[in-house]
């Protein structure tokens, strides 16, 4: 295979590649909102659970009875976190490395 070759399959990789990439971007973008979404909830709700004075007073456990709002924003972000939130949130973003790495690939062939 001669160079011209090895290069017109690489630009069809990369083609391929971003076409592939630009059809993940709706769905991340979900992903995205709901993850920010969750994170604020939990954040919101973390504070208020403890600018309230009752938290001291009471119990780990009745504190979390008492803010419910807090408890399941925050149970909700855990099992997002532990369900793969994070690969469908970063999927796309791995597309610039491999740019770079296309890119290291066609200077090595074209040396």
């Amino acid at each position: 295979m001669n160079s011209l070759e090895q290069a017109e399959d690489l630009k069809a990789f990369e083609r391929r590649l971003t076409e592939y990439v630009s059809c993940l971007q709706p769905a991340t973008g979900r992903w995205r909102m709901i993850l920010i979404v969750v994170s604020v909830c939990t954040a919101t709700g973390a504070w208020n659970w403890l600018i309230d004075p009752d938290t001291q007073k009471v119990s780990f456990f009745s504190s979390l009875w008492n803010h419910p709002f807090f408890t399941i924003s925050c149970i909700t972000l855990i099992a997002l976190l532990f369900a793969g939130i994070r690969k469908r949130v970063v999927a796309p973003s791995m597309y610039p490395f491999v740019s770079c790495s296309l890119y290291e690939v066609a200077c090595f062939i074209f040396k």
